[in-house]
């Protein structure tokens, strides 16, 4: 598909001629979409795109937001064509190798930190932790999204993060270091949890150096080997196959099936996710995960028996049950 957007042009008229071709071509949110497109070709934000309505666009920003303009109009999400998602109120980088993070995954983070408070303040501390000594472990992390928003939160805390995609670590390991978080993060290619021991972190983080400049032979997370989990968090794939078809364009085509489809119902990843879990989380630990919109009649009772309490389900804006939360006992 060709964008009809002429040269020379200036700002309104750039932007009114990008939202009537979204428009057309149906594109979910296509003001939102023609502003962001916009603002990355000419590399301006929004308040300096709205001040400047009569600038001209020099020809190669021109020609680059017309390239934009059609690539989003045959299905691209714009978020791949920018490289960007803002999430949790930061800038993340995003590629067709991971899922674009979205809002509901925040109710997530949220579940968690509050999880993480309830239980200080039971413990007789305050309910404002910074996850001094904790280590957490991020199932399926994808961009790294919800590992880094954790790590920015809880800056006493250690972290690892596995995915079975060695291209979606690269790009979380970026994230992680844009934030500046990579130190406290071990990124490990990895099935679930399965190539984690059921002591916790066994795989080493770089090693850091004394301040006398000799190197330390324990790296700063391996001193937790010999315990396990305090918390493990994951938004696993939860998308059936059999939705696949019924899916928005932007995701069926172009974002990774390895991270959307979780089985033919899309509910298969759970049983195994929680048992691993279980295996790995110390007593009291805690148990967090995003559950897809049909998700909770199949997981919810995996966590009847001895093993887990205190369970909780949080809905999303929409009222679709989001985020189940429970404690091993």
């Amino acid at each position: 598909m060709k964008s009809d957007i002429t040269t020379p042009a200036d700002v309104r008229a750039a932007l009114k001629d990008g939202i009537a071709q979204l428009r057309r071509a149906q594109v979910p949110s296509y003001t939102l979409a023609a502003e962001l497109l916009l603002m990355h070709a000419l590399g301006r934000d929004r308040a300096w795109i709205y001040a400047h309505p009569d600038d001209a666009i020099p020809d190669e920003a021109a020609q680059s937001y017309s390239a934009l303009i059609a690539r989003r109009a045959a299905g691209e999400p714009t978020q791949h064509l920018t490289g960007k998602q803002e999430f949790w109120t930061l800038e993340f980088e995003v590629t067709p190798d991971v899922l674009i993070p979205r809002p509901e995954t925040e109710h997530l983070i949220e579940v968690a930190l509050d999880r993480l408070g309830l239980r200080e303040v039971r413990l007789g501390r305050s309910q404002e932790t910074p996850g001094d000594g904790l280590l957490i472990a991020d199932v399926g992390t994808g961009s790294g999204c919800i590992v880094v928003v954790l790590a920015k939160e809880l800056p006493g805390a250690r972290f690892f993060a596995t995915d079975l995609s060695a291209a979606a670590l690269a790009v979380a390991r970026r994230n992680a270091a844009r934030h500046s978080v990579s130190d406290r993060i071990h990124f490990l290619e990895s099935n679930l949890l399965e190539k984690l021991s059921s002591v916790g972190a066994q795989h080493a983080a770089p090693l850091r150096k004394h301040a006398s400049g000799m190197r330390n032979r324990e790296s700063r997370i391996t001193s937790y080997e010999s315990r396990p989990f305090d918390v493990i968090v994951s938004n696993p794939p939860y998308i059936g196959r059999r939705e696949a078809s019924a899916l928005p364009r932007e995701v069926r085509e172009h974002e990774p099936e390895v991270a959307l489809y979780g089985g033919a119902e899309g509910y298969e990843l759970y049983p195994e996710l929680i048992a691993q879990a279980a295996a790995k989380l110390k007593p009291g630990g805690l148990l967090v995960l995003e559950l897809g919109h049909n998700s909770l009649p199949a997981v919810r009772p995996l966590f009847d028996g001895p093993v887990w309490t205190d369970v909780s389900v949080t809905n999303d804006l929409a009222g679709i049950p989001r985020v189940l939360a429970a404690q091993r006992l």
